[in-house]
C-alpha cells in the first residue's frame, strides 16, 4: 500500500509497500442487500424516503442521514473516483497539487481549481477550514482499520464534525472488491451506475481483466518486482496485503515475494547497497509524487544494474489507485502491455 510523503520511515507511513489488515464488512443497506456477495449495492441509499443510510467499512452501524450528504470531503485519490461517478466534493485532503501547481496523479481527472484543499500532505488537515464547508460526510480509505490521511492528532475533532465512511482497500480486500464497495458509495451519493459512462467503465474494467490473464498464460514465467525508491532506501512490496496487487496476482502476475518483511508485513526495506537482491524481469515502480523515479534512480549504480531495468522493463505502479472501473482499467491495460511484451531476463 502507499507510503506517505512526509513519514517515510513510520509504519503508518509506510503501509504502502503493501497494505494492512483491513475491516471490511459486507454492505447493509436498507433492504439489507450484500454487495459482498458481488454487484452494487441496490439499497445503499434511502433516498426515495428521503433519508441516507450507508455501511462503510469501519462503523460498526450504518451510517445515516435525514438526506443524501451534499457537502462531501473526501481523500484525494476516493475524491476522484467519486468523480468519475459524477459526484462532486467541496474539499479534499491528500497528495493534491504538485510543487509546480499542476495536479497530483492521486487527484485523477479532477479540477483541482474547484475544490478547498485541506491538506496537501500526509499529517496535515487544516480542522478550522474544513468547519467553514459545514460538512455532511467526510469519505476517504482505510488500509489498516483507520482513516486514511485523517492525522490522529486531530482526528476526534474531524470525527465530530461530520460523519465519516471509509472504504476498505487493504488486508483481505481485492481490487474488484474495492471497485465494487466505492461504486456503492457513489450510488448512495446520487450517482447513476446505469449510466452508459459508468456501464461502459465497468465493461472495459472486465475485459481488461480478462485480457491480463491471457497474458500471463500467453507469456508465463515473468517475476514482477514491486518496489518504490527513496534517497536511502529500497522497499520491495509484497502482493499479500494490497488491493491491486492480490487481484493481479489472482488474474495469474507472478510477483516477488520478500523473504522478511517489515513490521506489518507490508514490505522489505533494503539498503542501496542492497537493491539488487532480488532478480525480476518487470520492475512496478511506485508512480507518487515524492518517490524516485527512474531518471532520478539512474544515480543509484544497484538499480542501474537490474535485468529488468537493463532491459528497459520498468513500468510506473499506481500505489495508491483511484477506484473507479474506469482509472483501474487503464492501470491493468497498462500491466498487460508490459507482461506481453516482456522478455524473460531474471
Amino acid at each position: 500500500m502507499p507510503k506517505s510523503r512526509s513519514s517515510l520511515l513510520t509504519r503508518r507511513g509506510l503501509i504502502a509497500a503493501g497494505g494492512a489488515l483491513g475491516l471490511v464488512a459486507a454492505l447493509t443497506a436498507c433492504g439489507g442487500n450484500d454487495s459482498a456477495k458481488g454487484g452494487s449495492g441496490d439499497k445503499a441509499s434511502g433516498a426515495a424516503s428521503g433519508t441516507w443510510t450507508f455501511q462503510d467499512d469501519l462503523a460498526k452501524q450504518p451510517l445515516t442521514a435525514k438526506s443524501t450528504p451534499k457537502n462531501i470531503v473526501a481523500f484525494t485519490g476516493t475524491a476522484a473516483a467519486l468523480y468519475d461517478y459524477g459526484v462532486n466534493v467541496k474539499g479534499v485532503f491528500g497528495p493534491t497539487k504538485t510543487a509546480d501547481g499542476k495536479a497530483d496523479v492521486q487527484a485523477g481527472s479532477m479540477d483541482i481549481s474547484k475544490v478547498e484543499i485541506l491538506g496537501n500532505v500526509y499529517d496535515e488537515f487544516n480542522v478550522e477550514k474544513y468547519a467553514t464547508l459545514k460538512p455532511d460526510l467526510l469519505v476517504t480509505n482505510t488500509w489498516d482499520g483507520t482513516y486514511w490521511y485523517v492525522p490522529e492528532a486531530s482526528k476526534d475533532k474531524i470525527l465530530k464534525l461530520a460523519p465519516a465512511a471509509a472504504i476498505g482497500v487493504g488486508g483481505d480486500v481485492t481490487m474488484d472488491k474495492a471497485l465494487s464497495r466505492t461504486a456503492d458509495l457513489a450510488k448512495s451519493l446520487g450517482a447513476d451506475l446505469n449510466a452508459k459512462k459508468a456501464v461502459d467503465a465497468k465493461a472495459r474494467f472486465e475485459a481488461a481483466s480478462a485480457k491480463l490473464r491471457e497474458a500471463t498464460k500467453a507469456n508465463p514465467g515473468i517475476k514482477v518486482l514491486v518496489g518504490s525508491g527513496s534517497a536511502d532506501l529500497f522497499y520491495v512490496s509484497t502482493a499479500a496485503t494490497s488491493a491491486d496487487l492480490k487481484y493481479f496476482q489472482s488474474l495469474g502476475v507472478e510477483f516477488v515475494t520478500p523473504e522478511k518483511t517489515d513490521e506489518g508485513g507490508f514490505f522489505e526495506s533494503l539498503s542501496w547497497e542492497n537493491a539488487g537482491k532480488y532478480k525480476a524481469d518487470v520492475v512496478l515502480l511506485d508512480n507518487r509524487t515524492g518517490t524516485l523515479q527512474p531518471q532520478e534512480l539512474k544515480a543509484k549504480p544497484t538499480w542501474a544494474e537490474m535485468p529488468a531495468v537493463k532491459a528497459g522493463q520498468i513500468t510506473p505502479r499506481v500505489t495508491e489507485p483511484i477506484y473507479s472501473y474506469e482509472k483501474c482499467a487503464q492501470i491493468i491495460e497498462d500491466l498487460t502491455k508490459s507482461i506481453q511484451s516482456a522478455k524473460k531476463v531474471s
